[in-house]
């Protein structure tokens, strides 16, 4: 007699066997760790629709445990049919990647894009978009240190590696410092201990006070408020007789200032991709000078020399510079120096004669030329006597025209006038002139010391008139500066009730617009005939006149400058046609 064999035992026996785990699935009834039951059952036997899910009990409502709070996770399905717990062990599984979507896996211009979006964007050391060839050093480059957040930001490093790299080179972009030794010596231990962010510096400031406390007040005498009339009237007699009040704090001259040769061995050691070097003077009356040697320094000696340095930025420029030695002392010590700003605080004749004196001995590597001697933006009746000091030693325009041969871009902020362009034109070659650049801010228009209507302003005719002669100076000169694309000439009068008014001429590939008349038009038409003017208006566009002929102007008018504005146009704004309140 055979043994009685059912099926399945023959499929046991032909199949290899499959283990199944069984647990307790429910928490009011908990099973042990380990396995309770094992069995074998062949993967013919093993269908989906065969096996039927225990039920929960009704003290367990929710068909899956709660998450908890915090825990965030994401799941994936099909359209198809939801499975529940059981039948999601024998579903077809997701494929799965070897590296999961991070933060940290997005691409690097990613991470780029969110800091710019915090920071601001981050523009190249020597990018120059604007076709007047003029560099982002003063005004991209300063609002890092203005950040509102600079310290929340800061925290952002500690997100992973890769941004700790981005938010360093961020935050320690620009550095400024105060110029004195004993803040000198502790950024040279920090970053004795910190070298590995020395490499993001790019630009380096030095700020040197002009101020140092003389006394302090001691703790126990009693405080007098500042503003009492009181206190004034107890101050004057004493500092009369040459007595100091108690409780007074005094100034003096700083002594702990450093000098340039100290300034320029510390980023020589320290900062070996600085590209970027700013000196701030500061301003005051009488103000000290910084010391370029150490005292006991030979006779002779040269600034220690930083070969990265490519831009030279000097605020209060008076304090640093007075003299075309003293330039070219700091100019030797920055062999690839190629682009200079300079500034003065105030306006001053010493400013334009030391400036007459270096201009025309710039060095060749030097292309990129910013100076603003008189940055007020402010309308004069008249021509300041200090200017006039300057008219009886030099002409100012004529020796700034003579660093033209060697530059490539021009910005200047003072007075000029159309001698600059004149004397520009005999200095250069048409076949080797560099200059592709001039933009000029427009002070006054310097004129014969003995006229005494030498003011400006839209109602001053006569600067009108010297205006027009300087743009027509200019234009004559592109027959000489022949790589010249780029010209602007503009008067800012921030007091003014019509500035869309304000005179300026603008020229950028071929394309005129501003003040025009028929001497302008003729000197175009002769040395550039495809240059052309975008439009020519014969009237100021929308400007009305009221009954007390008062000048109104339309919304539009404030909000837009025009592209035209006839010269002969200014003479219903002069004294003896409309008057400006």
């Amino acid at each position: 007699m055979f043994a009685d064999t059912s099926p399945r035992d023959e499929e046991s026996i032909q199949a290899p066997p499959l283990t199944l785990l069984t647990t307790a699935s429910t928490p009011v009834t908990p099973g042990p760790s380990t396995p309770t039951a094992t069995r074998s059952i062949t993967l013919e036997q093993l269908k989906v629709s065969d096996i039927i899910p225990p039920t929960r009990p009704s003290s367990t409502p929710f068909p899956k445990q709660d998450l908890l709070e915090g825990d965030i996770q994401c799941s994936w399905r099909e359209s198809g049919p939801i499975l529940d717990d059981t039948n999601a062990i024998f579903a077809e599984p997701f494929p799965t990647t070897s590296s999961e979507l991070t933060l940290c896996n997005l691409p690097t211009e990613i991470h780029e894009c969110i800091l710019d979006h915090l920071f601001g964007v981050r523009a190249s050391a020597s990018a120059r978009n604007n076709p007047s060839g003029g560099s982002k050093v003063l005004r991209g480059w300063n609002s890092a240190l203005r950040h509102s957040r600079r310290r929340e930001v800061s925290e952002l490093a500690l997100v992973s590696n890769t941004w700790r790299h981005l938010i360093q080179d961020r935050l320690y972009r620009h550095l400024k410092i105060k110029g004195t030794r004993d803040s000198i010596n502790q950024a040279t231990l920090y970053f004795a201990e910190h070298p590995h962010l020395c490499s993001y510096i790019k630009h380096i400031e030095f700020w040197f006070p002009v101020f140092q406390q003389k006394n302090f007040p001691s703790e126990n005498s009693p405080r007098i408020p500042n503003s009492t009339p009181e206190r004034s009237n107890l101050i004057r007699p004493l500092v009369h007789l040459g007595i100091e009040p108690a409780n007074t704090i005094t100034y003096q001259t700083p002594s702990n200032n450093c000098s340039l040769e100290e300034i320029f061995r510390f980023v020589q050691m320290t900062f070996g991709e600085a590209c970027i070097l700013t000196l701030e003077g500061g301003e005051r009356k009488k103000p000290p000078m910084v010391q370029h040697f150490r005292s006991g320094t030979p006779e002779g000696s040269r600034l220690p020399t930083i070969d990265t340095i490519r831009t030279l930025v000097c605020k209060g420029q008076w304090n640093l510079i007075r003299s075309n030695q003293d330039f070219q002392t700091i100019a030797n010590a920055l062999p690839m120096l190629n682009e200079w700003h300079g500034s003065y605080a105030k306006p001053k004749s010493k400013a334009y004669l030391s400036m007459a004196t270096i201009l025309p001995h710039l060095p060749q590597n030097l292309t990129h030329l910013n100076i603003c001697l008189e940055g007020d933006y402010r309308r004069e009746s008249m021509c300041p006597s200090f200017f006039r000091k300057v008219g009886q030693q030099t002409h100012f325009c004529i020796q700034m025209a003579r660093s033209v041969p060697t530059l490539e871009y021009l910005v200047y902020t003072g007075r000029v006038c159309h001698s600059f362009f004149d004397a520009a034109a005999q200095v250069s070659n048409s076949r080797t002139t560099r200059l592709k650049s001039v933009d000029l801010v427009v002070k006054n228009c310097c004129r014969p010391s003995m006229q005494w209507n030498d003011g400006s302003g839209i109602t001053d005719i006569a600067f009108i008139a010297a205006f027009e002669s300087l743009v027509t100076s200019g234009v004559r000169s592109l027959e000489k500066l022949a790589a010249l694309e780029f010209l602007r000439i503009r008067f800012i009068d921030l007091e003014s009730q019509a500035p869309p008014l304000n005179p300026y001429f603008q020229m950028e590939k071929g394309i005129c617009t501003g003040i025009w008349s028929e001497q302008i038009i003729n000197a175009l038409t002769r040395v550039r005939p495809e240059a052309r003017f975008l439009e020519r208006s014969e009237s100021l566009g929308d400007v009305g006149y009221d009954k007390d002929g008062r000048l109104l102007t339309g919304p539009s008018f404030l909000k837009y400058r025009p592209l035209s504005i006839k010269v002969s146009s200014y003479l219903a704004l002069s004294p003896g046609g409309i008057t400006i309140n």
